[in-house]
């Protein structure tokens, strides 16, 4: 991974001021505002951001809250309008950003992977980011929509195996997603968990190898996929006329804790010291923690999953990247060894998403993951 981009709108919903906009527009429904309350402090979320200034508005003038202001709600029609045209900017700058961290030009790039599931249009993000970042027009375009939070490491994945199979290869990979223009104007838990969390941006990522490195990168073993058993109805989003409609069952932090160990278990070397990394999706405060106890993990090993959720909150397939660039700014700030473990990220079906990865404090010399032993980043 040469170079990481990261991009968030302008708007920020802070997590205090939302949940009063929304328990006032709740205010004739006072179990619904009594239960906004309780799901938005213990979620996690300090801050997210959001590409819709609607959402800044006072209940009364806001056109997601509906109870309260009596505005008509946003058709989907209209959200994926407001999609199309946010999507764009957010994209070309995260884009932009790790290409020149990268420091590769519009015309190395061969492959182009694109992710989103919380809009669609056509021609696609794809077809317009070529046009837009000057890419070739033969570059092999990739798109992967609706796969959920998981995709944007299934992303990687697939760009790694890429790269693996032709050296000569640079694959781009942008990841946008806008999951606060589908709040619902709904008293329903599902619709309260949805609004709590999730947030907007946009990441991205150059993989290549190493030789074109040039600092410190993560190295990319080959990515694991998996479905849970008896999980598909824990996790749905389905097009509704006002926005998708989200389900998420109040078990998937206790299937996720129950299921990843036994997914974890080939990966993992018995002889060796205790995986350094974990870059761990935050799809929820209750997600962390079940990994954390499960797995035996430290607060230090998942500080940066819940720094990201703290600030950004769940930004669905792009919210890995933020933790990863995290993960690597700390590392490089404080000196760390090559470091390896794991990155994780999960999505409807039940789905998890598996990468073995490490940090490289420096290119040259470098080993295929397991090569040697593992080493915590504080050696």
């Amino acid at each position: 991974m040469l170079g990481i981009g990261t991009a968030v709108p302008e708007y920020v919903l802070d997590q205090t001021e939302t949940a009063q906009r929304l328990m006032h527009a709740l205010g004739g429904t006072p179990d619904a505002a009594r239960w906004t309350k309780r799901i938005f402090k213990q979620c996690g979320v300090q801050t997210r951001y959001t590409c819709e200034p609607d959402l800044l508005e006072s209940a009364e003038h806001n056109r997601y809250f509906a109870q309260m202001s009596g505005l008509p709600v946003p058709t989907t029609a209209e959200r994926m309008a407001t999609y199309k045209q946010a999507a764009l900017p957010l994209a070309l700058q995260a884009a932009k950003k790790a290409m020149v961290e990268a420091g590769v030009g519009p015309e190395t790039i061969t492959h182009l992977l694109t992710v989103s599931c919380t809009g669609q249009f056509l021609p696609g993000l794809d077809a317009v980011l070529v046009r837009q970042l000057g890419l070739s027009l033969s570059v092999n375009r990739i798109p992967l929509t609706f796969l959920g939070c998981a995709a944007g490491l299934k992303a990687i994945g697939m760009a790694r195996d890429i790269v693996a199979g032709r050296p000569d290869a640079v694959a781009l990979i942008v990841s946008i997603e806008l999951c606060t223009i589908h709040m619902q104007s709904s008293p329903e838990r599902e619709a309260l968990f949805g609004a709590s969390f999730f947030g907007d941006g946009a990441s991205s990522c150059i993989v290549g190898t190493a030789g074109q490195a040039n600092g410190p990168v993560f190295t990319l073993g080959e990515a694991r996929s998996g479905l849970m058993p008896d999980t598909a109805d824990e996790m749905i989003w389905e097009v509704g006329n006002h926005g998708y409609d989200l389900f998420l069952s109040p078990r998937i932090s206790q299937l996720i804790g129950e299921t990843i160990p036994e997914h974890l278990a080939p990966l993992m070397q018995n002889d060796g010291p205790f995986p350094g990394i974990w870059a761990i999706h935050p799809g929820g405060k209750g997600i962390i923690d079940a990994l954390e106890e499960v797995l035996g993990l430290s607060t230090d090993h998942t500080r940066f999953s819940r720094d990201v959720l703290r600030d950004y909150g769940n930004m669905s397939s792009a919210t890995i990247l933020f933790v990863l660039d995290a993960t690597r700014e700390a590392f490089i700030r404080e000196g760390a060894v090559r470091t390896e473990g794991f990155c994780l990220a999960f999505g409807p079906g039940l789905s998890c998403e598996i990468v073995p990865i490490a940090f490289l404090p420096a290119t040259e010399g470098v080993m295929p993951i397991g090569a040697e032993a593992r080493t915590s980043h504080y050696a």
